[in-house]
């Protein structure tokens, strides 16, 4: 799975945001604003990867309960896929 096309990561004002470029603007209207979890998970979520990829690089850069970055990377990756973000 990966981000659709068009999607990057920008810091403004010392926050971090997603915002569709491009064609992906035409269909997505807006921008996320992302914690720097979110942001980690989105910048990795550019190549084609898996959410076990992601729970493994979240767990190297972060010291955290496996079962807890597991659960909020899947709520994340479903909240992607609700609003169309996600391409599988």
């Amino acid at each position: 799975m990966r981000v659709k096309s068009g999607f990057v990561v920008r810091e403004v004002g010392g926050k971090k945001y997603a915002v569709a470029t491009g064609e992906a603007a035409r269909s997505f209207k807006g921008m996320l604003s992302l914690n720097d979890v979110g942001a980690t998970i989105f910048k990795l979520l550019q190549q084609d990867t898996t959410a076990e990829a992601i729970v493994e690089a979240i767990l190297a850069e972060y010291d955290a309960d496996p079962a807890l970055v597991r659960a909020d990377v899947d709520n994340f990756i479903s909240q992607l896929r609700g609003i169309d973000v996600i391409i599988d």
